[in-house]
């Protein structure tokens, strides 16, 4: 199963974020066990990337791929993790975390 995970990482330290996404995978093998592919959609080699939507273009991109979709706690207060949201429910992919 993969899965893509959704969180904000405005504002935070790349220790933060990756600590975040540590628990994220945790709570996942809980839930999934351990055959899971988490996609790796923290880019940490921007490859030229300036703008915001084409980080938000690679993630999208990144969702396409997925199963099922993990929502990190404050979610909702990216505009990002809204728009990916959206593109689940719009496309079918399933999501958690997200209540």
């Amino acid at each position: 199963m993969k899965v893509f995970i959704s969180q904000a990482m405005d504002g935070k330290s790349h220790e933060e974020i990756q600590q975040e996404r540590d628990m994220a995978i945790e709570t996942i093998r809980q839930k999934f066990g351990d055959d899971i592919e988490v996609l790796d959609t923290f880019f940490s080699d921007f490859d030229g990337l300036k703008h915001p939507l084409e980080f938000l273009g690679k993630a999208i991109m990144m969702l396409a791929m997925a199963d099922v979709a993990y929502f990190v706690d404050g979610w909702e207060s990216a505009r990002g993790c809204r728009v990916e949201y959206q593109c689940c429910r719009n496309y079918g992919v399933d999501v958690i975390g997200a209540d």
